[in-house]
C-alpha cells in the first residue's frame, strides 16, 4: 500500500522540489539585484565603466529599436486606419497609435529588442568569464565581481531604457504619420493634433516607469544567469553558455509581459 501512495505522490513531490527550487532562484536573484542596486549609492563608483555600458546598451540598440518602432507604427497605422474606417472615426488614428505605443508597445518591445541584442551577450559574456575562472580571478585580487560586473551594467540600463523607450515612441508615432498621411491621404495636421490631444503626462511617466522596471528585469536577469552558469548543468562548457543565455533571453521576456500586466494593473 506504502509503495503505490508512493507512486501516485511521485509527481507532485517532483513539482513541489522544483517550486521550491524556483523560489531559493528567485531569492538568489533578489539578493544579487540588492548587492548590485547597494553598489551603485556607495564609492568608489566607475563612471568610465558606466560610460562604457550606457554606449553598448543604449545607443548601439538605437538603429535597431528606430527600425523596429518605424515598422510598428506603420503596421499600427494601416491596421487602426482601416479600423476605424468602418466606424467613421479615421481621424482618431493619431490618438490611437500615440497612446498603444507610448502606453504598451513602446516600453515593452524596446525591452525586448534589447533583451535580444544587449541582455544575450551580457549574459553570454559574464557565462564565459565564469567558466574560465577570470570570475574567481576578480575574487582572488578582492575586487567585488557585482560591483566590477553588474552594477555599471544596472546604472546604464537605468538610464539607457527610458530614452530608448521615448526614440520607440517618438519614431512609431512618426512611423503612424507615414501611413495614414502619406499613404491613405488623411489629414496630416489632424493626425498630429489628435496625438497632441490625447497623451498627458501621465501616460508618458506611466510609459518610463515601466521602462526603468523592464531594465533591472533584464539587467538582473541576463547578469544572474550568466553569472551562475557553473552551478547549472554542463556549466563548464560551451554548452553552459548556451543554456544560461537562452534561459536568460527567454525568462526576460516572460517577465516583462508578467510585469507589464501587473504595472498596468496600477498605472491606469
Amino acid at each position: 500500500m506504502s509503495g503505490v501512495l508512493a507512486i501516485l505522490a511521485a509527481p507532485f513531490a517532483a513539482l513541489g522540489r522544483r517550486f521550491l527550487g524556483l523560489l531559493a532562484e528567485m531569492g538568489r536573484m533578489f539578493l544579487f539585484f540588492g548587492e548590485a542596486l547597494l553598489h551603485i549609492v556607495s564609492v568608489p563608483f566607475s563612471f568610465r565603466r558606466t560610460l562604457d555600458q550606457v554606449e553598448f546598451i543604449g545607443a548601439q540598440s538605437i538603429f535597431v529599436i528606430a527600425l523596429t518602432a518605424l515598422s510598428t507604427g506603420m503596421v499600427l497605422g494601416l491596421q487602426g486606419y482601416y479600423t476605424l474606417v468602418d466606424y467613421g472615426s479615421e481621424g482618431l488614428l493619431g490618438a490611437v497609435v500615440a497612446n498603444t505605443l507610448i502606453r504598451e508597445m513602446g516600453p515593452v518591445l524596446t525591452a525586448v529588442m534589447v533583451t535580444a541584442r544587449a541582455g544575450s551577450a551580457m549574459a553570454a559574456e559574464i557565462g564565459v568569464m565564469r567558466i574560465s575562472e577570470q570570475i574567481d580571478a576578480l575574487e582572488t585580487m578582492e575586487i567585488n565581481p557585482v560591483r566590477f560586473l553588474v552594477t555599471p551594467r544596472l546604472a546604464a540600463a537605468l538610464v539607457s531604457f527610458p530614452l530608448l523607450t521615448a526614440i520607440f515612441d517618438v519614431v512609431g508615432i512618426c512611423g503612424g504619420y507615414l501611413t495614414g498621411s502619406m499613404l491613405l491621404s488623411m489629414n496630416p495636421y489632424l493626425y498630429f493634433y489628435r496625438v497632441e490631444n490625447s497623451i498627458n503626462l501621465h501616460d508618458v511617466t506611466g510609459g518610463f516607469v515601466k521602462s526603468v522596471f523592464f531594465a533591472v528585469v533584464v539587467i538582473v536577469v541576463c547578469s544572474f544567469s550568466g553569472y551562475t552558469t557553473h552551478t547549472r548543468q554542463g556549466g563548464f562548457g560551451a554548452r553552459g553558455v548556451s543554456d544560461s543565455t537562452t534561459r536568460a533571453v527567454v525568462m526576460s521576456c516572460v517577465l516583462i509581459l508578467v510585469f507589464d500586466y501587473v504595472l498596468t494593473s496600477f498605472i491606469r
